[in-house]
This record gives structure tokens, sequence and C-alpha cells, in this order.
């Protein structure tokens, strides 16, 4: 018997791990679109004149193995050292429970942003309990689903303050003992607008009736707690609006921000269970009351019913959402942190109100008995009351200090030139507290340091919180386990099922890239620490940041925006300041064509630019002629145009470097939305099309998940003419900066690094390849049935296509939402509904779906076109149809049916399993109910009886 040597590699460069067709399936894939290779399609599909030089090539792809070897000598690079440095971030404990079944459950963090309610009941209810948690530790009626970190919050608020404000003032108060971050992001944000931005002491120089609104940190960043209720009612007297940036361990003990009168209320969730990662990602928080919910920005879930009367979770109000409203929405803010939300509402969950209150304790006791061992040893400690932060002048010695504790493995904050910052948190030691004695030059090893209590006993807290029965519920690891669970089980995500959205690009987050977050190297490092401790980030860092240049054809990047919404604010705020400095700051003139990304006008408008609106050709393209008589109406102000390409109606248009062209000759710079770059990859260039500046979503292209809606990261590429005027450091408080931390959400990198590195220039653009085939195997199989909107003059599309169901709501009375439910019945969630075209599905099926998934997603939609025809042709009532009742649940297996259908072709209908199958949870939700009847945190459990009355 003779044996020859098989050549075989689990997963080899082509990458089966992220490209889900195999070969022979590519084959039956291209021959139903008609081309012999998918090298000849790409030639079809990628226009010529646009496409790159030089294929992507940084050295051979790496196996799992060898990238988890490779991230592992980078990451011990780090050094992880106890950060006592505080300024809004804090080490904290993240119960073994809670990492396991969600930070590393690809149940939830492969979910999308909830827009389809009644496949996302779990995620809603964790996300109510956070907005429960929020609104009670503030004491504010009304709490969001999540913002990107505090400081931008902060700016939010401010935003927020100024629509509300009945004072015509153009200024903005910001107490000077606000994180640096966040007065940073004030001032970014206020500057476009027109803001002024005053800092000072709120009790010697507020004036309120010369502002139309302030910010307080509460407790401050040197550590004093102060009753801000005289700043607040002054404000009021003056018709201006009060916001306070307050710690949410902190409110486990002290007066809330509503007992003080407070407006709005932000903060940072972040040491409720969530890692310092060298900045993120972390879920803020805003809270305000009940009278000015209308204006908050985010997302809020709230509570409705389903078609059958049973409670339903839903988010609500989502006309406030920036790309339906684009010009006129009161914020940009498109990604929120809904994963480190949930693992906020969770630790709060897992631990109750005793619970927090005991850690809040225990963190004030350690920092009175750090305070007294400081004081003997003769340092002044400063202010006399606080909660978990302390403040000592320590003159000319600062520098002696600060490298005594570093080599006690202590990092401690550095404040001007002779003073230093401590911060406590959940996980300080007592030996940590005898480290830092040693390093102020005493040694109190046996000494007793008994603490006391340094609050202020009129700031004591006596006012209830996490009330509801969720945060009491048996706290036995198995109950939580099981809890989580059930909620996981009530959510369609990727692990389950494709998820075709068009723009979002839902694909495989591998495994493997997934493991080195929760690294301690990693995980447990402070955004503030001195640079020379993080070798192994700031070679990660730049290693992504030069393939991703080679990616774009750009020459920098910036890793600070941690949402695309960011990162097209940080890209436009770039353009501003390259105008500004060569005496062109009168440049203020956006175009912006229909067909480019939703969240483009708001950021526009929030850098300080005027939108025109550049109108659509009848085949979907920039309509040229329009666009150029607009530039040359607005030559002398144009600042920029705003692009996506392939644009939203997934088409690689011909035309897109004459729009570049004339956007130059102009005097304007061109931004390039990086939402469809994963048509691009390997293929074309940004920076070579002719773009200036892109932002590029991580959490799309690059496998960094969407975790439910949020986290994700934005960061921009820019050619070297703007490389001057990138973000600036957040944590000097300097105007500029876009986010709290220098690189933004740092600690999801190693994501986008891993894959990059397993998939090398050719896996990746291999990638590309696929999902454009993918994307037109589902237009010619569709096409028939329903009509393909867009496609090239040669019939094909990009790498999505918008299918046209407005016919079906003039033939059949079936609307687009319709057939959204009634995919779900199929065990699919819908592709993006009713955007760009009202009215339509746009759908992007990712490299990463196997021919199998793809064709069972097709079934479903041609037997969806087959029950609408039922309709047309008289076989079924108008009205009384699967598609209109559409969801269907276990509870439909029950009781009467008086239907005239089957229950089987109710809820099991082709493409749908029958012994894995998905069950929504709920009937179809009633929106207008929850709009009518708004409840947006967890009422007691006999009220939901009442809401569905």
């Amino acid at each position: 018997m003779t044996f020859e040597l098989t050549d075989y590699l689990p997963y080899d460069f082509a990458n089966r791990r992220h490209i889900g067709p195999s070969p022979s399936e590519m084959a039956e894939m291209l021959a139903a679109v008609g081309a012999d290779s998918l090298d000849t399609l790409i030639d079809r599909v990628v226009p010529s004149e646009i496409r790159q030089e030089k294929p992507l090539a940084w050295g051979k792809a790496l196996s799992e193995r060898e990238m988890l070897f490779r991230m592992r000598r980078v990451a011990e690079k780090n050094q992880v050292l106890t950060s006592l440095i505080g300024q809004g971030y804090y080490d904290t404990v993240t119960p073994p429970a809670i990492q396991r079944n969600i930070l590393e459950n690809p149940a939830w963090y492969t979910a999308y942003t909830p827009y389809q309610p009644e496949i996302a009941q779990g995620r809603l209810e964790a996300l109510l309990n956070f907005q429960t948690m929020v609104s009670d530790l503030t004491g504010l009626a009304v709490a969001n689903a999540s913002l990107l970190d505090e400081a931008t919050a902060a700016a939010e608020a401010m935003t927020m303050a100024h629509r509300l404000a009945k004072s015509k003032a153009t200024a903005f108060f910001v107490d000077h003992h606000c994180h640096p971050q966040n007065i940073a992001l004030v001032r970014t944000r206020a500057e476009p607008l027109g803001i002024e931005v005053i800092v000072g002491d709120p009790f010697a120089d507020l004036d309120a009736s010369a502002v139309f609104g302030a910010l307080f940190q509460y407790p401050g960043t040197l550590g004093h707690v102060d009753d801000f209720s005289a700043p607040v009612a002054a404000l009021h007297e003056a018709g201006a609006i009060a916001c306070m940036a307050a710690d949410p361990l902190a409110l486990a003990l002290l007066k809330s921000p509503g007992e003080m009168g407070a407006d709005i209320a932000v903060g940072s969730t972040q040491r409720f269970g969530v890692p310092m990662g060298f900045g993120g990602p972390h879920a803020a928080y805003m809270a305000t009351k009940d009278e000015y919910k209308r204006a908050m920005p985010g997302r809020i879930v709230g509570v409705s019913i389903d078609a059958r009367g049973n409670r339903a979770y839903r988010l609500a109000l989502q006309t406030r959402e920036q790309h339906i409203r684009r010009e006129k929405a009161t914020s940009n803010v498109c990604t929120a942190q809904a994963l480190p939300a949930v693992l906020a509402s969770m630790y709060a969950v897992f631990h109750g109100p005793e619970g927090i209150k005991a850690i809040a304790q225990r963190i004030h006791r350690k920092t009175v008995r750090l305070a007294k061992g400081l004081e003997r040893l003769g340092y002044t400690v400063e202010p006399a009351v606080f909660f978990d932060t302390i403040t000592v002048d320590v003159g000319a010695v600062q520098g002696v200090v600060l490298e005594a504790a570093r080599r006690e493995g202590v990092n401690l904050r550095k404040i001007g030139s002779t003073r230093i910052g401590i911060s406590l948190d959940e996980r300080t030691r007592p030996d940590t507290l005898e480290a830092v004695w040693r390093a102020f030059g005493g040694d109190f090893r046996d000494a007793d340091m008994t603490p006391e209590y340094r609050l202020p006993s009129a700031m004591l807290r006596d006012s209830a919180y996490l009330e509801h029965p969720i945060f009491h519920m048996n706290r036995a690891e198995s109950e939580m386990t099981r809890y989580m669970r059930r909620l996981a089980d009530r959510d369609l995500a990727l692990d389950r099922a494709m998820i075709p959205l068009g723009s979002c690009t839902m694909k495989l987050n591998a495994t493997a890239e997934m493991m080195p977050i929760t690294w301690r190297e990693f995980s447990d490092i402070h955004p503030y620490v001195p640079e020379d401790q993080v070798a192994g980030y700031r070679e990660l860092i730049a290693d992504l940041s030069a393939k991703l240049c080679q990616i774009t054809g750009y020459d920098a990047i910036s890793m600070q925006p941690n949402s695309g919404a960011q990162g097209e604010y940080a890209g436009l705020l770039t353009i501003r300041a390259y105008h500004r400095a060569r005496g062109e700051g009168h440049r203020d003139i956006c175009l912006i064509p229909t067909s480019a990304h939703g969240t483009n006008p708001a950021s526009a408008v929030m850098a300080g630019m005027k939108v025109v609106v550049v109108k659509a050709a009848d085949n979907g393209d920039i309509d040229v002629d329009d666009f150029r008589a607009k530039a040359e109406a607005h030559s002398a102000n144009l600042a920029a145009c705003m692009v996506t390409y392939p644009s939203t109606h997934g088409v690689f248009e011909r035309t897109v470097r004459d729009i570049c062209d004339i956007t130059h000759e102009h005097g304007g710079q061109v931004y390039l939305d990086g939402a469809n770059l994963n048509a691009l990859v390997g293929l074309a260039r940004p920076g070579d099309i002719g773009s200036d500046v892109s932002h590029l979503n991580l959490h799309k292209t690059f496998c960094i998940p969407h975790g439910g809606g949020g986290p994700g990261m934005g960061p921009i590429g820019l050619k070297s003419h703007l490389e001057p005027y990138l973000p600036g450091r957040p944590e000097t408080g300097d105007a500029g900066a876009v986010s709290a931390a220098n690189w933004g959400s740092a600690s999801i990198l190693p994501i986008s690094w891993a894959y990059c590195l397993m998939m090398g220039g050719e896996g990746l653009t291999q990638a590309t390849k696929v999902a454009i085939l993918s994307a037109n195997y589902i237009a010619k199989r569709l096409a028939g049935a329903y009509d393909i909107l867009y496609h090239s003059p040669e019939g094909y599309v990009a790498h999505e296509c918008i299918v046209d169901t407005r016919p079906l709501s003039q033939t059949a009375w079936v609307t687009v939402d319709d057939i959204a439910k009634r995919l779900m019945d199929c065990g699919f969630h819908a592709p993006t509904m009713s955007w760009p075209v009202p009215g339509t599905l746009m759908i992007e099926p990712t490299e990463s779906e196997t021919k199998a998934e793809i064709d069972r997603f097709i079934t479903a939609m041609l037997a969806i076109r087959e029950e609408a025809r039922d309709i047309e042709e008289g076989r079924i009532d108008k009205d009384n149809n699967p598609l209109k009742h559409a969801p269907h649940t276990v509870e439909d297996l029950v009781g009467e049916w008086d239907r005239p259908y089957s229950r089987e072709q109710a809820c099991f209908p082709p493409g749908a399993f029958r012994v894995d199958k998905y069950w929504p949870p709920v009937n179809r939700v009633d929106n207008v109910h929850g709009d009518r009847h708004l409840i947006c945190s967890c009422p007691p459990v006999e009220n939901y009886a009442e809401a569905a009355e």
C-alpha cells in the first residue's frame, strides 16, 4: 500500500474561516451570474480606471496559532501596573459569569442594533435594565441606552442644553474640576457651533445670566464633593440648563444629581465591570427630566405591547435617529455602546443595590485609610471631603514620588508641576496602599489606620435605588447564567443566521480574533499611562495603521474616533482646520448627494458646515451636472463634498473621479465615507481615486463585531496635507479631540489587527471579490421576482443590492415592514429597510456567508413573493394572511385558530429550519402604542398588565 502526502491546512490563506462559499460553490455562483471566473466578474463590476496598480502585500498570512503567538509576544511588551490615575477610568472586577456568558459570547457580541424589536427582546431587556439603573442612580426620570464615552456625552449635554434653554446667551460654563477630556470635547464641539466655553469655579465665577447652561463634575477630577444645588438654582432662575457629569458608583453613597435639581446627567459606567482597555469601549450614559426626553440624543428603549397585547420592548422615538432626519438631526451619534451597556447592567443585576453600595463603601474606606497614612507622613491631603480621589501637593519632589510609585508597580496621576492625584477602585488591595505609602517615604505595614468616613453628612444619599425586582433576583451563579441565557435565546444574532443588512456589513467575527481582547495586557491598562508602558499597544497600532494606509492609499491614520459617526465628524473637523490654517475659514459649504451615507448631513452640521444637497440621476448615480452647478455656485465657500463609494445605492459609479476633480477645482476637500469599504479592499483605494479623507468602519470591514449596537471604531485615514490637523490629545483638555481617549476604544483594535494578519493582502482581496460575487448572485436569483433598483450598465451591482418592494404595496397591500417581519418566521434578520430609498430592502450578504445560507435566504424571499402573489390573485385575504400577521410565535401553535392559512404555513415557511427553528418571542410590536405610552425604565411588574389594557 502506498500513501500520498495530503497538503491539508484547516484554515489556509483562502481563509475558509472568513470566506463562506467553497471553491465549488463559487463556481456555481459564477455560473449563475454569467461569469467564467471571479476575476472576470470583478473586471466587469469594478471600473478599470479606479483599480489599484499594486496588490496588497505584507508577508505571509498567519495561521490562528501563529497569529496568537505573535499577539501574545506583542501583548507582553505592555506593562500592566496598578493604575490609580483616575480621571474617569478605574480598575474593576468583571464577574467571570458575565465575562464568559456575555462579553465572550457570540450570541451577544454578533448581534445588530435592535431596530427589529421582535427578534431583539433579550438585548432590549438588558438595555432597559441599564436605563433603569442609570435613572435610579441619577435621580432623573429618563435615561438613554448609552452613548460613546463620558466626554462625548458631556458635549452632547451641552448641545442639548443649547436646544432647551430659555436663555438667549451663547456661552456655556464648565466647572474647572471637570475631567480634562470632558473639557476638551466640550470645546471641540462648541467651536464650530459658535458657542463660547467659559471654564471656572462654579461657586466664584459662574454668572448664570451670561450662559445658556453649565456642566459640573461630581465628584470633581481632584476629588472634590460639592453640593451644586445653589448654582443649579441660579441657572434655573436665569432660564439656563444645569448638567452634571456624575460617577454612578459614587451615587450609591452621595446625593443624586436629580436631588440637586440637575436637568441632565451624564457619565461613564466603565467601573461597573468593564475593563479600562487603554480607553475603551465603555458605555456612557445620559439621563434627563421627563419633560426633556424628546430632546435627548441617542437611543431609548421603551416598553410597548405586541399584537396579542403581551409586553414587548422596542426602541422608542426612532424618528430622532440621524439617518432619517439627516441635517435636522440633533446629533450624529449612531454607534452607541450596547455591549458595554449590557455588561454594566448585568454588573448591577449581579450585585444589586446592597452590593453596589458595599463596593462604594469599601473604596471610600480605603481612600480614607490611604489619606490618614499620608497625613501621618506630614503631607496635606485635599480635599477635606472626598469619595475615592485625593490630591497631594509634594512640591519639587513630584517626579521622585511618581518614579518611586512606578518602581512599586503603581501609576499615580501627575497634576501640574507639584501635585499628585490618587484614585482608588474596586480592585485596590491593602498592599497597594502600602506601596503608595512607601513611594511617599513611609512604611505603615503594621500601623493602625482605622478608616472613617470623610463624606459630607449633608451630601449622603438617603433615597432608594435599584428597587426593581430584577436587581433583587437570586444572584446564585446558576440563576444569573440562566437569566443571561434566556435573554440571549430571545435574540437573533450572527451565531444563528445570516444578517443581510446593506451598508452594515455583518460579517464573521472570528473566535481567534476575539480572544486577545480579554488578555490583561490589553484590558487592564489605563488610557493615560506613560507611553513607555504601552510598547505593545504602540506596535499594534503602528502596524495596523500602516496596513490601513496601504489598503486605502492614505498617508496617515488617527485611531481616536470610536465610531463611524465620530470618524465623519473628525474628518470634517480636520478639513475645517485645514481651510482655517490657509486663511479660508469662510469655506463652510458641504455638498452631499442624496446617495451618501445617512449620518453625513448631521456630521456636517455639527462641524459647522452648511449642507447643500445634490440630486441623484435616475440610475442612482450622483447627478454630475447638478453637482458641478452647485460646486460652481458655491465655489468661493466650498469646504467639502461627502460621497459614499461604492454608493449607498450599491453601484460603482464611473464618475467618482469627476466628482473629486470638480471639488478640488473649486477649492474643496473630498470626504469619502468608508461605510462600503468592504467592496474596495484590495481592488481600489480611496486615496488613489481622489479622496482626501475617509473614516474606516473597523466594526464593519475589519471584523470588530457590532455588539448589538456598539462598540465600534471609526478611525480616519487622510492625505499628508491634512495630517497636521488631526484630532488632539484629550487628556490635556485642549480642543480638537473627538473622543475621551487618544486611541479611542483601543482594546478592540487587536480584532482588526488579527484579521489583517490572518488574511494577508491576498486573503483580504479575495474576501472583497467574494462579497461582490455573493451580492450579484442574490441580485441575479431574485431578479424577476423583484426589481433590482440600481445596477451598472452591464447589469451588475457592487457588494450590495436594493430590492424594490414598493410595487407589492400597490398590488398586494404588502409593505416592506410585512416582508421584514415575515423573514423572522424564516429565521432571518431583515435587510436594511426603507433606506436609502423608502419602501425598499438593501441586501448585503458579505463574503462570510456560505452558499447554503444565501440560498436559504433566497428561498425565503421567493416564497414571500409567492405569498404576495396569492394576495394579488385573490387566493388569500389582503388583511388576514401570513405576511400581515408575521412574525408568528410559539403561542400561535396553541389555542383557537381562525386564520385562512395553516399553522404550519405560519410557523414553518420555506427557508425556516424545522428542528432548529428560531422562534420570535413576541408577535408584531405596536410602535404607536409605545410612543403614546412611553415607558423607558423597568416599571413594577404589575404595571405591564395595565399598559396592555
